[in-house]
């Protein structure tokens, strides 16, 4: 297949792994990157160290290009972007954040930066301070989509940048990524579907999970991490929204955090502090969520954990490996395209 996107990354196919944290580790980005697609590192849960560290992991697993992300906003992105850019990592995806530096720095060696954005504004930035392509999120997808749904995302996108516009949300198959491709996109990125494959770190609890569920079977909210965010419908998940934010865990949840990331604690207390309410609270949402993914993804907690996941769980019925996963959506796109120019002949 060729497409703006495999020729962007040098790749063979024009799927890309999203950086998911605890699930987007080096075997799984090698995994993707060797099938042919792009693997990226999930760097959010993330020391400098452990970065540095699965960066070079990965470098011994695959001689295929590979990218990692980075939620700007997260306490330690500034010290993982550094080694990013250190170790010259092929492709950068950011989101949550402005990126222009990391474009001028990555850029200073060959490097590609993509910037993850749920609408037209935010495409049209990161566009104009030089990103190589935009990951647009759309409503179906797993964590932070917005209202949009991907049938109108991507061709609102494709019709005011440049740039290839790479579509993330209910694509789970080679009919989605033959459906993305006639929406004008140059390639996918999919998390929901590789999070259930032999290689995949997801605790068994989470995998069985997403195969008996359906696609009605999560829940939408901004009251889970204080951003609005697609999670499996369970009853933690329901307790969580319920509940909404829980300042006095947050605080315990936020010193777990720093000291995992190796970042200073006080230091971060008191920039977040500084910032205002509004980030303060956004921050402390996150804490919480970060240990509620944390313990469903690692230890298949069901009474306290919460997975984000797309409305795509419900065209999951396996788990097979990454490589069978790439060939397969490879194949049914290419019968998709066989069968729709017989209609359209």
């Amino acid at each position: 297949m060729k497409t703006r996107v495999t020729e962007l990354f040098g790749i063979e196919y024009p799927i890309l792994l999203s950086g998911m944290s605890w699930i987007s580790v080096p075997k799984m980005v090698a995994a993707v990157s060797n099938a042919g697609g792009l693997g990226l590192l999930a760097t959010g849960p993330l020391s400098s160290e452990e970065t540095r560290k699965a960066v070079r992991e990965i470098r011994e697993s695959t001689d295929k290009p590979f990218g990692a992300n980075l939620a700007l906003m997260f306490p330690g992105a500034a010290e993982n972007a550094k080694v990013l850019l250190e170790e010259k990592v092929p492709v950068i995806n950011f989101s949550l954040g402005k990126g222009d530096w990391l474009v001028k720095r990555a850029h200073e060696y060959g490097g590609k930066v993509v910037a993850t954005v749920v609408g037209a504004r935010h495409a049209l930035r990161a566009q104009d301070y030089g990103c190589d392509a935009v990951i647009a999120t759309s409503h179906e997808a797993a964590a932070h989509g917005e209202a949009l749904t991907t049938f109108i995302l991507i061709p609102t996108l494709c019709d005011v940048v440049k740039i290839p516009v790479i579509a993330a949300g209910g694509i789970g198959d080679g009919r989605g990524l033959a459906a993305a491709l006639a929406l004008g996109a140059e390639g996918v990125s999919m998390g929901t579907r590789f999070m259930t494959t032999k290689e995949s770190q997801l605790h068994n609890v989470y995998k069985r999970l997403s195969i008996e569920k359906d696609a009605t079977d999560t829940l939408f909210s901004d009251r889970f991490d204080g951003l609005f965010c697609r999670v499996m419908k369970t009853e933690a998940a329901e307790k969580a929204i319920k509940r909404g934010l829980d300042l006095p865990a947050a605080f315990f949840n936020a010193r777990e955090i720093t000291r995992q990331l190796n970042v200073p604690f006080l230091k971060v207390f008191a920039g977040v502090a500084a910032s205002g309410w509004k980030t303060a609270r956004q921050m402390a949402f996150l804490a919480n969520a970060f240990k509620a993914i944390r313990v469903a993804t690692e230890e298949g907690d069901t009474k306290e954990g919460v997975l984000p996941v797309g409305q795509v769980m419900g065209l999951i019925h396996d788990e097979p490996t990454v490589a069978e996963v790439v060939e397969r959506i490879v194949a049914e796109a290419k019968e998709v395209q066989r069968k729709l120019a017989e209609k359209l002949d």
